[in-house]
């Protein structure tokens, strides 16, 4: 399939389509140290830059595209970034956490790949990278203190949102009354109820919030305006309404003032006009950008014909994959945003948390998700993806599949899909091909 431009859900109004355009425009934007106060440290200079296939707002590119953390360091050959041994030209865009600090105590922070060292307009500043090496040990190896993520797709991100928790609940609670007779009801997982400040890694059981997060490979985002101010300062170092300090404070490398990014109100006044979209902050635009993005639209024939896709589906609900990855949840009716109100939402989710084993776990804790924890990953789109699972590890989907299979640790006991991977294993050739080519078509 051919890569797409990311497109607008339907029937939006014009102001809603004039901002969905604006934030796409702020999405490309390369940021600079001197003009919107990238760094000190960061992971890339772009949301486009990790969010880059098939279009804006997507994945990591393909190995035919090349790794834009690579292409960013050959622009900027200073000497003073260099990539890391996991960061290769043709494997996929990764942030890395640490599983623990210098203390042996609960880590799981993003720790910036780069820093604005050697960049034009950073004069005077010089800050070292993290000693990577000292860290990471080699992929899926022992001793590992790094873990790494790589970006997730955020087109149809709106529509995630607008499903109400209760939607959320209810689903997994349908789950005790259809169990699967090859293995009994299955494990129903959890939702990451936002608790504040558990989703830094360390606890304040200050439980105002209540509500359910939803966004990234731990479900520890609530809404898109968090999870896209979280990304400004975290991967790019710009400090925004949400988060107003710089993650690192050197003095020396401080060339804006903080916050680097706010909504101009006095503009917006002054106009009284509500399509100023430069006045609005960056972080509104792109979570108007993501909120307005339409998800890929599944194929009905391709890769391998419309029969082969049907019986993939029908091997897809038999050996057990619908548990967790639900086919289509629905929108809550009382959206503001009518396009996105009462809509069929065919993301193949259930948001939830599910323990993947050992083999999966990276070690770290966010809000209510252990170590051994992630989200179901939503399949739409999946055709258009070259990396999978949540640190790009697998390359296809047979492996991507296998990987599910694994033992417990960390406390916990072993993945909740070893029964349905088991089932995928007694499938002949044929129906795994048309199993895969389901998936493919998504």
């Amino acid at each position: 399939m051919q890569p797409f431009d990311p497109a607008p859900l339907p029937n939006l109004t014009d102001a809603q389509l004039k901002f969905f355009c604006a934030g796409l425009a702020e999405f490309r934007k390369v940021d600079t140290v001197k003009d919107d106060g990238l760094g000190p440290t960061m992971n890339l200079d772009s949301c486009v830059g990790c969010h880059a296939y098939p279009a804006a707002g997507g994945t990591s590119p393909p190995k035919s595209v090349g790794n834009p953390q690579i292409a960013f360091l050959k622009k900027y050959a200073k000497g003073t970034n260099v990539a890391p041994s996991f960061i290769t030209a043709d494997g996929p865009v990764r942030e890395v956490r640490f599983i623990r600090d210098p203390n042996g105590n609960p880590d799981g922070g993003v720790h910036s790949l780069f820093t604005i060292t050697g960049l034009p307009g950073a004069d005077g500043c010089a800050i070292a990278q993290p000693n990577f090496a000292k860290e990471f040990k080699g992929i899926n190896k022992p001793g590992n203190n790094a873990i790494f993520r790589i970006p997730t797709p955020l087109f149809g991100a709106g529509l995630i949102e607008q499903i109400e928790d209760s939607a959320l609940i209810d689903n997994l609670q349908a789950k005790r009354t259809h169990p699967y007779p090859f293995a009994g009801t299955l494990p129903l997982g959890h939702l990451n109820i936002v608790r504040t400040g558990h989703t830094s890694g360390s606890e304040n059981h200050n439980g105002n919030d209540g509500t359910i997060a939803r966004f990234g490979w731990k479900a520890q985002n609530k809404s898109l305006l968090v999870f896209g101010g979280e990304a400004y300062n975290v991967e790019m170092g710009i400090s925004n309404e949400l988060f107003q300090t710089e993650r690192n404070e050197t003095a020396a490398c401080q060339f804006s003032t903080v916050p680097n990014d706010t909504s101009k109100s006095e503009t917006l006044a002054a106009a009284n006009l509500l399509d100023r979209y430069d006045a609005y902050s960056d972080i509104e635009k792109f979570a108007a950008f993501m909120r307005f993005s339409a998800p890929r639209a599944a194929s009905p024939d391709a890769p391998g014909g419309a029969d082969s896709i049907g019986r993939g589906r029908r091997h897809f609900d038999e050996i057990g994959c619908a548990h967790c990855h639900t086919p289509q949840l629905r929108t809550s009716k009382h959206s503001s945003v009518a396009a996105l109100s009462d809509k069929p939402v065919n993301l193949f989710s259930d948001l939830a948390l599910h323990n993947m084993g050992s083999n999966l776990a990276d070690g770290v804790s966010q809000g209510q998700a252990g170590p051994q924890e992630f989200r179901t990953a939503p399949l739409w789109g999946l055709g258009q993806r070259a990396f999978f699972l949540h640190d790009g590890r697998a390359d296809n989907l047979i492996a991507a599949i296998e990987e599910h299979f694994s033992a417990g640790n960390h406390g916990k006991g072993a993945s909740e899909a070893n029964a349905i991977v088991r089932e995928y294993r007694k499938l002949g050739d044929t129906e795994k091909q048309d199993l895969l080519n389901f998936l493919r078509s998504l």
